[in-house]
């Protein structure tokens, strides 16, 4: 899938850390180049291996968890971590991965029933805070899922991902200049990664500005991915003036005859 295709719900997504010399499970550290889809598949035979050797160790169930969800086998990573929570009942880490895994599966009540275990009130963590507002904004909550990136931010100001994912929440509730405002200040914070920018670049073009939106999305990326990005943008765009015609037009069919026969409105 390409990177900005994956962001509106996929990129909702648990922050954590990397275990050793494991795959990235949702860091906000930058990366050196952009990871294509064989370095994925690389990181899960390697995991894959190590975990077969140990499936007890809690590091090779993250990573090789955190490998399969990155090349799209939501339903083995979801079952690693069942497994892993049973053997770490308390581990925050553990629940954590396994609520994002659920999440990632479609299973977002369980995932925020992982997500809410993993938390202490008396010492919340900004990560799942987070975790658990990606997971609201995909139930339709978006105020909830804002008021918990904002206590996210007051633990962990101007966190890039925080900061992305709140963006990302008003990309669902097509709220595009919100949104881009918001993930302006993400992407010049410390640490702000691909996942970052490929966001700032799709609300872009959702708004009109389709060059923009393509120097954007292919500054750091292969060719490859950057021209599979712009597919993406293209498509969306498509996409949102058809559903605007569709809406236009059921609006005009159920309304009343003598509204039917007003010129229409100028759009913009």
């Amino acid at each position: 899938m390409p990177v900005a295709g994956a962001l509106i719900a996929a990129q909702l997504a648990l922050a954590g850390c990397t275990t050793g010399s494991g795959v990235d499970r949702g860091t906000t550290g930058s990366i050196g180049k952009p990871m294509t889809s064989a370095d994925f598949q690389q990181q899960e035979s390697y995991w894959n291996s190590r975990y077969a050797r140990d499936p007890a160790s809690k590091e090779n169930a993250l990573n090789f968890a955190a490998a399969l969800l990155r090349t799209g086998n939501s339903d083995q990573a979801v079952a690693v971590l069942q497994k892993a929570a049973i053997r770490y009942p308390r581990d925050r880490e553990i629940l954590a991965a396994y609520g994002k895994a659920l999440a990632a599966d479609g299973q977002l009540e369980q995932a925020l029933g992982a997500v809410r275990r993993a938390q202490t009130p008396d010492q919340p963590d900004w990560r799942l805070l987070s975790a658990e507002g990606t997971i609201l904004d995909q139930l339709g909550q978006a105020d909830a899922a804002r008021a918990l990136y904002q206590k996210a931010l007051a633990l962990k100001p101007n966190d890039p991902m925080v900061l992305s994912n709140l963006g990302m929440s008003y990309v669902l509730t097509d709220q595009l200049p919100q949104a881009e405002q918001v993930l302006r200040i993400a992407v010049v914070q410390p640490g702000a990664d691909s996942r970052v920018r490929q966001n700032l670049a799709l609300v872009v073009g959702l708004q009109g500005r389709f060059q923009e939106a393509q120097q954007i999305a292919r500054a750091e990326l292969s060719p490859q991915q950057a021209e599979e990005n712009v597919a993406y943008l293209q498509a969306m765009l498509a996409n949102r003036a058809k559903s605007g015609a569709i809406r236009t037009a059921a609006k005009a069919n159920t309304a009343p005859a003598q509204a039917q026969a007003m010129p229409p409105l100028p759009s913009g």
